[in-house]
């Protein structure tokens, strides 16, 4: 499985190391030459202090749905154009289901993700008589810049970009919620693979209106992803000797979903599940556990699956079948 998992990863050959940068302009308006160090550090204890305001999501006024593509203008302004205008493609439920209330997903695909990934998953959804809303995370498919061949700007070597577009993505994920509800879904569940799981995990923890979560392949912290990860030993190339792990993984607290799981027990008890694989190289097995423990501690009510493959081998059968499943099965029961 482990040799499955690295053949998988070198498959692509167009991960750039991309230099180190500070990035302080993507978090502050004003870059006036202070340290940098201490510029993140504050960053952090000012959004773990008040990240309800740091997740906020402004009044959303243009949400245009045109056949089945939905697309409104993201809350985060970044220095791509193209990648300011937020998409979601909708797949409207086949049938009705009776006597139960109206239920949609929304769908947060991996990093990198093509434009045919999760779209089984949205029509397994569609066949249990729940719409799928399926995002496209930032910088990527039509929100890519042409200067890139891979979504690299979600997660970089640039520190404050980094931040900037995981903020934007949870914020995207937050509108499409309540467009769902705005639309008059009474039950909405959200289901995150990846990087995903990530961005699905934090917006779960700050939007009260989701009522189910499902996260594929999680794990604690972002920095430590990046660090002993197979799939981004690109990203730690360009970030170390700038930065140790613990540094990191405090400047990109804001953005890792471990800190924020003392808010749900602030928050209505919903039912959560967590999918983890057994042979994970890119999201190591002991980050997966390490996440689902500090759950646990809290006595947060959790339900965990464990698959016997990797990675990226979850998207092979027999376990993509055995996944999909999973998946689809607490859908049905908690929506």
């Amino acid at each position: 499985m482990r040799a499955r998992e690295i053949a998988h990863t070198q498959r692509d050959n167009n991960r750039v190391v991309r230099p180190f940068e500070w990035g302080l302009e993507f978090i502050q308006d004003r870059v006036n030459g202070n340290d940098s160090r201490m510029v993140f550090g504050k960053h952090t204890e000012r959004v773990m202090a008040r990240s309800e305001d740091f997740y906020a999501l402004p009044e959303v006024s243009d949400y245009c749905l045109a056949e089945n593509r939905l697309t409104w203008t993201s809350a985060v302004e970044t220095p791509s154009v193209i990648n300011n205008t937020a998409s979601a493609r909708l797949f409207p439920a086949r049938r009705e289901r009776k006597g139960k209330p109206r239920a949609a997903v929304v769908v947060l695909p991996q990093w990198n993700a093509k434009t045919d990934s999760h779209v089984e998953a949205c029509r397994i959804f569609n066949g249990l008589g729940m719409t799928a809303l399926r995002l496209t995370l930032p910088y990527h498919e039509e929100r890519r810049p042409p200067e890139l061949e891979r979504a690299d700007y979600l997660v970089c070597s640039n520190i404050g970009r980094t931040i900037q577009s995981m903020r934007q993505a949870v914020l995207d994920a937050r509108a499409a919620v309540r467009w769902l509800k705005q639309q008059g879904f009474e039950r909405i569940g959200i289901l995150g693979t990846s990087i995903g799981s990530c961005i699905g995990f934090l917006t779960f923890a700050h939007d009260a209106a989701i009522d189910v979560g499902v996260f594929n392949h999680g794990s604690g912290y972002v920095a430590d992803v990046v660090w002993q990860g197979i799939s981004t030993q690109h990203v730690r190339t360009g970030i170390e000797g700038h930065l140790t792990v613990d540094e990191l993984r405090e400047f990109w607290k804001p953005i890792s979903p471990v800190p924020f799981i003392p808010r749900l027990l602030d928050m209505k008890p919903r039912p959560m599940r967590f999918i983890a694989a057994r042979y994970d190289l890119t999201f190591p097995v002991d980050l997966s556990r390490q996440v689902i423990a500090e759950v646990k501690a809290l006595g947060i009510d959790l339900d965990v699956v464990w698959l016997p493959c990797g990675h990226y081998t979850t998207a092979e059968l027999p376990w993509k079948a055995i996944d999909a499943w999973k998946i689809a099965t607490f859908f049905r029961k908690h929506l």
